[in-house]
């Protein structure tokens, strides 16, 4: 059994910057993916960004690509976020699986969420 806390999000006008944070704590194993996911209200949630717990691997969906990072470091992976649009506006969840990495259902646990709001 594995637990994500999240942390990070916010408010941020057009062309800033955030980070969000995803502590795992419990049975996270190597070959384990780990991924942002957003949904934006009255949205599907979808995937932004993922790789293997290693670091292998990460992918970005084309509309983030360029401008979102993820990584870790020991237990914490996180999102760096630049040239925020208003279309990146969303609530934020960091997921953690052993399934196919680029679905949802690939993903057994999940962090609580967090707000990312982009706006002038």
């Amino acid at each position: 059994q594995a637990r994500l806390a999240q942390s990070g999000g916010g408010l941020v006008q057009p062309g800033g910057s955030l980070g969000l944070s995803c502590v795992a704590t419990g049975a996270i194993v190597h070959n384990s993916n780990i991924g942002w996911f957003r949904q934006a209200p009255g949205k599907e949630r979808e995937l932004v960004a993922t790789m293997i717990w290693t670091g292998e691997s990460p992918y970005y969906v084309d509309a983030v690509k360029g401008r979102f990072t993820i990584s870790r470091d020991r237990n914490t992976v996180s999102l760096q976020m630049t040239n925020l649009r208003p279309e990146d506006t969303g609530t934020y969840y960091c997921a953690g699986g052993y399934g196919d990495m680029y679905s949802k259902s690939g993903y057994l646990y999940w962090g609580q969420g967090t707000q990312v709001t982009v706006s002038s």
